[in-house]
């Protein structure tokens, strides 16, 4: 059975000071942002903004200064993420680079990966997408048939990716490929840096069901990368994964994503709460409070340089369940007709909540997936 305690949150000088600085920030750019927007939290895709997030020192806040990096904490850090999702800020364009890109070049990047890539990202220049899922595989990593096959002066890649949210957008890619025997699930994948302007790859946006086209499709053809593309060991993709999974699966992303919808709930309700709701929203709040521990206890072993893939899990699957509960909530507590296209602000929050909801526990890994992992941590399985 692996380690399934919670350590304490780090602690780091007051962070008052900083959490006034950003929302003073945010107030400032924000002011007339839609909350029919606000509600796409890190979905909204806005490249200038995240420029201006770079500017301020609020990208790669935790990285090493020679790379570009502000060598903060851990928890200045998430209090900055914290205020950005609260807000309904628009902050797709850097998230996944700054969120686990990013942390897994410095891991186990070569310094001309670390020198070339890191400070552009910190500056919110240079944007990422995540080369895993696959169709007819989905969370199934293990299952990925797209494969690097090494050829004079590098590799040449055949396969497709899918769920590839803003790959039109994005300059690169971390892609998860094969690289080893069919058979070999885990021991045969490996990991490289892909520049998505190369020859040979074709970016298809998909619709999803609110309409929005920031999925998508890409489709490698005998595409050539060089040597220098291969992150970390030829072979250990799999272990390098879990372990930059632990990082998208346990941000405070994980159960905001329907915040705004919470804040506009209480909102509307204001004097007419009757005892029933604010039970429910009561409830809510408990289970966020408790959320935001277990995220934060699990930024600091991050930050110590532990691999908290288990403790990921958890907060991933746990903060689904109450994202997908806050719209579900808002529907019997309300009597009104959800529309995204309302210029009621609750309708149109609560439209899109509901129209996005059912994929909450899907991205990032499905509830199987996880709940297969804490069954095997837990030595159940």
């Amino acid at each position: 059975m692996q380690d399934f305690s919670f350590p304490a949150p780090p602690t780091a000088p007051d962070t008052a000071e900083l959490r006034a600085e950003v929302r003073a920030f945010l107030a400032a750019e924000l002011a007339g942002y839609p909350t029919a927007e606000r509600i796409r939290s890190w979905s909204g895709f806005d490249a200038d903004f995240s420029r201006k997030l770079g500017q301020r020192g609020w990208i790669g806040m935790t990285w090493p200064k020679q790379y570009g990096g502000h060598e903060r904490s851990a928890l200045e850090r998430y209090v900055v993420l914290e205020e950005l999702l609260a807000a309904g800020a628009p902050v797709a364009a850097h998230w996944i680079a700054d969120r686990q890109s990013g942390p897994l070049l410095l891991k186990v990047g070569t310094e001309e990966q670390k020198r070339s890539i890191l400070p552009r990202i910190a500056a919110g220049e240079f944007f990422f997408c995540i080369g895993m899922s696959e169709p007819d595989s989905g969370s199934d990593l293990a299952a990925v048939r797209t494969r690097a096959v090494p050829v004079e002066g590098g590799w040449r890649v055949n396969g497709t990716k899918l769920w590839t949210t803003y790959a039109h957008h994005a300059h690169a890619m971390i892609l998860y490929c094969r690289t080893g025997a069919a058979d070999d699930r885990h021991g045969g994948t490996s990991q490289f840096l892909v520049d998505l302007t190369l020859p040979g790859i074709t970016i298809r946006p998909i619709a999803d069901l609110s309409g929005a086209r920031h999925f998508n499709e890409v489709v490698f053809e005998d595409v050539l990368l060089p040597h220098s593309a291969l992150i970390g060991q030829e072979g250990d993709g799999w272990n390098q994964v879990m372990s930059e999974l632990a990082y998208e699966r346990s941000g405070p992303e994980r159960f905001l994503s329907t915040f705004v919808l919470f804040v506009e709930l209480v909102r509307a309700l204001g004097s007419q709460m009757t005892p029933d709701a604010a039970g429910a929203l009561g409830r809510l709040g408990v289970h966020l409070v408790v959320l935001r521990r277990l995220s934060r206890s699990v930024a600091g072993m991050l930050q110590d340089g532990r691999n908290p893939a288990l403790q990921a899990s958890v907060v991933k699957d746990l903060g689904a369940l109450v994202e997908q509960e806050i719209p579900e909530i808002a529907r019997q507590l309300m009597a009104m007709e959800p529309d995204l296209r309302s210029h009621d602000a609750l309708s149109a929050v609560l439209g899109y909540s509901i129209l996005n909801a059912p994929a909450f526990s899907l991205r990032g890994g499905t509830r199987e997936i996880l709940r297969g992992i804490i069954a095997r941590g837990l030595g159940l399985r």
